[in-house]
């Protein structure tokens, strides 16, 4: 199973690499006392594409609850589910974004961090750059309600702004079928450092981001009420939307 693969031990290693990182973006993170002790789920906002600085809340997490703490996060399978660099990624609690390893996790006790909106919140155009996008989606609602757990709203600003996105590309992504290929929903066109023009799958290569400061807000537990629930969680999804 993809969940012992973690390794406390590698991420106590890599702590003082991304403390080192956080202070290039002078990161600030808020509100780490609002996570309950037991399983939740939490659930973020993801900016930034590949540069992203999102890992600034976990650099922060752990030194509050230790490296043991058992919290994944669900990653594209791109990445998990490669060969080499998925093994890696494991070792570090991040494995394939599905709702059987969510419910799995949170079952045995974890705590889950998701990222519902995906590449069409992570490379959502520029002028947007202060909006959400969670892609309508509402399969984590389903995911809370069978655990029984809280929803722990995770807010990242900043990530953002370290690059630039002229161009989503969803139009052109749905032309090549690039979701139902890799589950992929955008064909971007991005200008970043140290490439300065980046267009389409060239945008999963990793670039150097610019020093925007990231500021990170733990929410308030949202605690779902079975028995007034929405049929299509509609109303609940909108409720988290709003609360981030």
């Amino acid at each position: 199973m993809p969940f012992m693969d973690r390794r406390p031990k590698s991420i106590g290693r890599i702590l003082p690499i991304l403390r080192m990182l956080s202070l290039y973006f002078r990161a600030e993170v808020n509100g780490l006392e609002r996570i309950p002790a037991g399983p939740a789920l939490l659930v973020g906002n993801h900016s930034g594409g590949m540069g992203s600085p999102d890992f600034v809340f976990v650099e922060r997490f752990f030194p509050r609850f230790g490296a043991s703490a058992p919290l994944f996060v669900l990653g594209h399978r791109l990445f998990t589910n490669a060969p080499l660099l998925g093994r890696f990624l494991r070792r570090f609690g991040i494995v394939f974004a599905t709702a059987r390893n969510a419910a799995r996790i949170l079952r045995d006790g974890g705590k889950v961090l998701i990222y519902p909106g995906a590449d069409l919140d992570s490379l959502r155009p520029s002028s947007d750059r202060k909006k959400i996008h969670l892609g309508g989606r509402t399969g984590f609602i389903r995911v809370a309600l069978d655990a029984g757990v809280p929803i722990v709203p995770v807010v990242t600003a900043g990530s953002h702004e370290t690059f630039f996105v002229a161009v989503q590309g969803i139009r052109l992504a749905k032309l090549l079928r690039l979701e139902r290929l890799f589950r992929i929903h955008t064909f971007p066109v991005i200008f970043c450092l140290p490439w300065i023009l980046v267009v389409g799958p060239f945008s999963l290569i990793p670039y150097w981001p610019l020093p925007a400061k990231v500021t990170v807000q733990v929410g308030d537990p949202i605690l779902l009420d079975e028995a007034n629930i929405s049929e299509d969680f509609q109303e609940e999804y909108r409720r988290v939307h709003s609360e981030i």
